[in-house]
This record gives C-alpha cells, sequence and structure tokens, in this order.
C-alpha cells in the first residue's frame, strides 16, 4: 500500500483517479483549491478511512509525506482556463515548481497530466510525441498551452538536474461522468443542449475533427505508465486513436439522447485547432496499452449520467 497525492483530485478526472487508487488499496490524499473541483465529485469517499481531502492551491508550497504525486491541478477547459488566463499559467508553472520541489525533498515519483494542446493546431496529422507542435505564444489559448509545454520543461529539467523521478503523459480529448455540465468542453455542451432539447452550437462548419476518450480507458493508461521504470519518463500520448468530425458527434448525441434539438452554427475561436489525433504506437509498445471504450458505449453512460444530473436540479 503507498500513499498517493493527487492535485486536482476533485476534478473530473481527479476524482475517478481517487476512486480508482482507493479500490486498489492505497491511501489518497486529495489536493483541491476547488476552482473547478467540486465536493459532490468525491463526497463518496469522505467515509474512507484512507481518504483525505484537503483545501490547498498548489501555487502555495506544501509539504507532505507521500509516495507517488500525480499533477492533475489545472482547469482544463476554455471557458474556465480564459476567466483568469494568468492564474492558470501560475497553476501550470508555480505548480509544477511547488510539486516537484516536494518529489525531489521527500524522493517521490511524480506524474505530470500534460495534454495534446502543447501540439497546438497541429500541422502533423497524427500527433506523435516527437512532434514540437504549433503553438500560437500570445493567443487567447496560450495560458494553458504555453502553461503545459513550461511544465513539461521543468519536469524534464528536475529529472536531468535534481533525479526527480517523473512520468510526462499528454491526454487527449477525454469525456464521461462527473464532467461539469457548464465546462465549455464539446461532448458536455452536445449532451447538455441535446437533453434540453436545445440549439446544439457547433463552432465553425463541424468540419474539424477531434477524437473522445472515455476516462477509464484514460486511468488505465495512466496508471500502467506510472509502474514503468524509472528510465521511461515520456512523454507518452494517451488517446483514442478513432476520429471524429464535431458534426458526427453532434449527430450522435442527438440519435443517443433521441433529441428534438436542431443544429446552429457559430463562428470558430481563435487558434481552435482543426485536426487533432493522437498517434498513440508509443502507449501500445510500452505498456500494452490502447482505448478500448468505443464513442457510442462511452457516450451512452456519459448521457445517462447528465440526466440523472439535471433531473436532480429541476
Amino acid at each position: 500500500m503507498s500513499v498517493m497525492l493527487i492535485t486536482g483530485g476533485a476534478g473530473f478526472i481527479g476524482s475517478h483517479l481517487c476512486e480508482r487508487l482507493l479500490k486498489e488499496g492505497h491511501e489518497v490524499i486529495c489536493l483541491d483549491n476547488f476552482f473547478t473541483g467540486s465536493k459532490s465529485n468525491i463526497i463518496h469517499l469522505m467515509d474512507n478511512h484512507r481518504f483525505e481531502l484537503i483545501r490547498h492551491d498548489i501555487t502555495r508550497e506544501i509539504f507532505l509525506e507521500v509516495d507517488e504525486i500525480f499533477n492533475l491541478a489545472c482547469p482544463a477547459s476554455p471557458i474556465h482556463y480564459q476567466y483568469n488566463p494568468i492564474k492558470t499559467v501560475k497553476t501550470n508553472v508555480m505548480g509544477a515548481v511547488n510539486m516537484l520541489g516536494l518529489a525531489k525533498r521527500i524522493r517521490a515519483k511524480i506524474l505530470q497530466a500534460s495534454t495534446s494542446e502543447v501540439y497546438g493546431d497541429p500541422a502533423v496529422h497524427p500527433q506523435k510525441e516527437d512532434y514540437w507542435g504549433n503553438v500560437n505564444p500570445i493567443g487567447l489559448r496560450s495560458c494553458y498551452d504555453e502553461g503545459k509545454r513550461c511544465a513539461e520543461t521543468l519536469f524534464v529539467d528536475y529529472h536531468r538536474q535534481n533525479n526527480v523521478r517523473i512520468k510526462i503523459i499528454r491526454i487527449f480529448n477525454t469525456y464521461g461522468p462527473r464532467m461539469q455540465p457548464d465546462d465549455g468542453r464539446v461532448v458536455s455542451n452536445f449532451i447538455i443542449q441535446a437533453l434540453q432539447n436545445k440549439e446544439i452550437t457547433i463552432y465553425g462548419e463541424g468540419t474539424q475533427t477531434r477524437s473522445f476518450q472515455y476516462i477509464d480507458d484514460l486511468l488505465e493508461g495512466m496508471l500502467r505508465f506510472m509502474q514503468t521504470g524509472d528510465d521511461t519518463i515520456g512523454p507518452v500520448n494517451i488517446g483514442n486513436e478513432n476520429e471524429f468530425t464535431i458534426m458526427e458527434l453532434a449527430n450522435l448525441v442527438i440519435e443517443i439522447t433521441n433529441s428534438r434539438s436542431k443544429i446552429s452554427f457559430l463562428p470558430l475561436p481563435e487558434n481552435d485547432p482543426v485536426q487533432r489525433r493522437p498517434d498513440t504506437r508509443y502507449a501500445k509498445e510500452l505498456l500494452n496499452w490502447e482505448a478500448k471504450v468505443q464513442l457510442r458505449e462511452g457516450l451512452i453512460q456519459t448521457i445517462a449520467y447528465f440526466d440523472d444530473l439535471l433531473k436532480q436540479t429541476t
């Protein structure tokens, strides 16, 4: 049994990770400042004697004794990370410095939850780990994109200079239960709009593509990578290789929800990627891992979650 620290542990991905690690018998310390995390995501864990919750902002130092650190803290949807872009950069950069400093002091292994956004609006398709990306350093999305890129730099330099045991994963679009209904991401937006028979809003013409990964697949890839040897640091893409247009996603959500929603179109935001799909050959080779949950199957479970949520609030 190990003691696991999860920053951003009350968020969408973090809460699922807390739950999974508790099921595996570990002690879990959940750290969150509740900017985008929610107590409702972890309330069912509070009676577990191996679970501990600390309200804390990782832009400030903290001193704990743990075996492994999963650094997930950062708003991940454009609405939230653009609400306070300076805070987003601070969370990514100062948060990484503080967590790496902690890992260095206590000799803990630490994983950085990086993102496919480090590839920007990619000129290479699909995106492989050795692609350096195409990111606008002064764009509206750069607080997140460049913040995550800088965090990767810090992780690798702490490893080179101080022998900190690091892991870097690049997470591609992930969805599932406990996403915030108002987080502005395409899956949750479409589901909420469809369930309420409201217009489904597509930015651009809907021809841009994404790959959608169910939360269970992400957790499996993340935990398998954390168990690899100390000489394997990444980065490694964790995502679903199946690629869909945004229009295809909208139509599938309408079909599954049996919605009366019509589709409307809005202008495409600045620097919004035209294509996004991971090359996951490295993950397959290194971890014997690939995403298994198909989009329809994952959407059915996610729609059921949001349907229950809407019934509770009406």
